[in-house]
């Protein structure tokens, strides 16, 4: 069942391609050459996320939250949704939920790649979605204060005592990647992890790619949490786009990026057949 589904979805873009043509508004699929000449273009090894969807959707939804959960932990991220800290009554009208990783509904997260063949199977699916990552991040570009910037490896980094919480990097943001500590969060964690920092109120926040954890030769904490569930075989592939699972990852399937269109060149690649 699931090859007769993969046979058919990758049948579906094949012909969709063909009928829309690669890099027309509507369906946004692209063969991974097209994606790796364009960091091979750009000079750099840089990381990349690629993320196989139809597998992804295959998992039981408690292994999906685990890697939500693993990402929560390890980065201190307040949970403001559930009883443990209520947010006051005045203050309900914000916004308190604070994610780096969380899931959204096919439809919302790609709303310019939809095409009735290829999307029958992944219509109603929850997918994963992060910070992309972007080569040309408009969120970099609006930081007055340049709390938040792009290293040379490709990875936005966010320094919270930089940060002023104008929010600019939030509306330049066209992925909804990050979240306003609107009040203190450490109320919000139910357990502190101490290896790494705490934010205040009054800043922003987001994936990271866990650079803490590339520092030391690791993988992030969603990707190493999937792979403990699905012995070593989980839907995250993480690495250099000079990585031999990267560009296998990638020149064997179909993928999509969110808004490609907007030209933010995201790194990360969702497969779709």
């Amino acid at each position: 069942m699931k090859g007769s589904r993969r046979d058919f979805l990758k049948a579906a873009g094949i012909t969709a391609a063909g009928a829309t043509g690669l890099g027309i508004a509507g369906l946004r699929i692209a063969r991974a050459e097209e994606h790796l000449a364009e960091v091979e273009a750009a000079g750099a090894d840089r990381w990349a996320m690629v993320i196989d969807l139809p597998r992804w959707t295959e998992l039981d939804a408690a292994v999906r939250q685990r890697a939500i959960d693993a990402c929560h932990r390890a980065h201190n991220v307040p949970d403001f949704v559930s009883a443990r800290s209520p947010v006051p009554e005045e203050e309900r009208n914000v916004n308190h939920e604070i994610k780096w990783i969380w899931e959204e509904g096919f439809e919302n997260a790609f709303p310019d790649s939809y095409h009735a063949d290829l999307v029958e199977a992944l219509r109603d699916a929850q997918v994963p979605v992060l910070c992309n990552h972007c080569d040309r991040p408009p969120c970099v570009r609006v930081c007055p204060t340049q709390a938040t910037w792009r290293r040379e490896d490709g990875v936005v980094m966010m320094d919270m005592h930089r940060c002023i919480g104008c929010r600019y990097c939030i509306i330049g943001c066209p992925y909804g990647s990050r979240s306003f500590n609107f009040r203190d969060p450490r109320p919000g964690i139910a357990r502190i992890n101490l290896d790494y920092p705490t934010r205040m109120r009054g800043v922003v926040e987001k994936c990271d790619f866990c650079t803490e954890r590339l520092a030391e030769g690791g993988t992030p904490a969603c990707v190493e949490a999937l792979n403990e569930a699905s012995n070593g075989n989980g839907p995250f592939v993480f690495g250099r786009v000079s990585d031999a699972s990267v560009r296998e990852a990638l020149r064997e399937h179909f993928t999509i990026r969110r808004k490609p269109e907007l030209g933010t060149q995201p790194h990360v690649f969702y497969i779709v057949a």
